[in-house]
């Protein structure tokens, strides 16, 4: 077995950190996760994750955790509508009505932190490492040093990124750097929407809202906790969040930029950016190149975003992430690779030629959505779902 006597370090507590990390310890690997929030409940987590048949479920299904995803993902809350900057319902759907699990084209939702409460329990005692910021690596006599901003530090005979968009371990694999997408995406969160913003909330009805128009989207989605996470994305220089002189955690600032920007929108929309608890995010979307290809090392890798950031407009971000970490698990765990590098370099070709062909049409939809045309755009891919 190519891991025998082998200590793994996972840097990165995430989707594919912690679906890697359940699946090596399936096949007996001595695997830690090193995170940097300082504990479980330390971040906010985001929007709600639907799976794929093919990648996030297949992942789930293979880490023996299916039961207790079908306790915890949200029935109905794939309930969707598309409308224009007017509010106008275009289109709604249920993914339920395409079928059950089992079915390809079902893609049930799950809360974030509900996934990665599942897949924490699932893991054995003390694998993951909190509070563990890491600031540096060094490969010493064919061992990975790794030194956190706390003063610890950790060895490990193998270390797998999976520590995000502003991945650490990425450069010790590969100069290769992302490139801006063209569109940067503003988001905040409005807790106890029932009582802050009731218009929303009513419209949304548990569900979420594409919302298209002057180039431009808004997304907004419920989430399991009562609140509900939306963002704005159009297309601007990458360094509007500095340009624009904007204090994000100013909501009266933020509005009347919204007002200006979005002016062609009607008034609802505004109520979003009332809400004086509000904490802007801005996100330049940043794309790995769709050629990227590095030599396989024999000792480290990336999986998720830190191997092929993208921008959300597929929805395949987290399914990626969680089939990496099912292909990556299977090579470390096969008889069939006689070396570490041979394994590693087998699953970042598949990697490769998955993200080239995803992130492909990652960017086309990046494209099309922030056109003139993109509500047209949207319900013609709508009307091509089967029934």
């Amino acid at each position: 077995m190519l891991l025998k006597n082998k200590t793994i370090a996972i840097i990165g507590g995430g989707p594919s950190g912690l679906t890697l990390t359940k699946l090596l310890q399936l096949k007996g690997a001595n695997v830690k996760v090193y995170e940097r929030d300082l504990n479980k409940d330390a971040r906010v987590q985001g929007s709600p994750l639907d799976l794929h048949f093919e990648s996030g479920l297949k992942a789930i299904e293979v880490a023996g955790l299916m039961d207790s995803f079908k306790a915890n993902y949200s029935p109905g809350a794939d309930k969707a509508r598309v409308v224009d900057e007017n509010a106008t319902i275009f289109y709604e759907h249920n993914e339920e009505s395409r079928g059950t699990f089992g079915d390809k084209w079902f893609s049930p939702e799950i809360d974030r932190f509900a996934l990665r409460k599942i897949l924490l329990d699932s893991l054995q005692s003390d694998t993951v490492v909190w509070d563990s910021h890491i600031v540096a690596i060094e490969n010493i006599n064919n061992t990975w040093q790794i030194i956190f901003k706390n003063g610890n530090t950790a060895v490990a005979d193998i270390v797998i990124g999976a520590d995000g968009a502003n991945s650490t371990i990425r450069s010790f694999v590969t100069p290769i750097k992302p490139f801006y997408s063209g569109v940067t995406f503003l988001q905040c969160k409005i807790y106890d929407t029932e009582k802050n913003d009731q218009n929303i909330h009513s419209f949304l009805n548990d569900g979420k809202i594409m919302a298209l128009g002057d180039s431009k989207t808004l997304t907004v989605v419920a989430k399991g906790d009562g609140s509900i996470g939306f963002g704005a994305s159009w297309k601007i220089d990458a360094n509007w969040r500095i340009d624009s002189g904007i204090d994000f955690k100013n909501n009266i600032q933020v509005l009347e930029w919204f007002k200006k920007e979005y002016s062609k929108w009607g008034s609802i929309w505004q109520e979003l950016f009332e809400y004086e608890k509000s904490d802007f995010i801005p996100r330049p979307l940043y794309c790995m190149p769709l050629d990227q290809y590095w030599e396989a090392k024999p000792t480290i890798t990336l999986i998720g975003d830190a191997a092929h950031l993208m921008p959300p407009f597929a929805g395949e971000g987290v399914n990626m992430a969680m089939l990496d970490a099912v292909q990556l698990s299977e090579n470390l765990t096969s008889e069939k690779f006689t070396d570490l590098k041979s394994a590693i370099a087998d699953y970042e070709k598949q990697m490769f030629a998955r993200f080239s062909e995803i992130g492909k049409i990652t960017m086309f939809n990046t494209g099309w959505m922030h056109s003139p045309d993109g509500l047209k755009k949207m319900m013609e891919r709508f009307k091509q779902l089967p029934n």
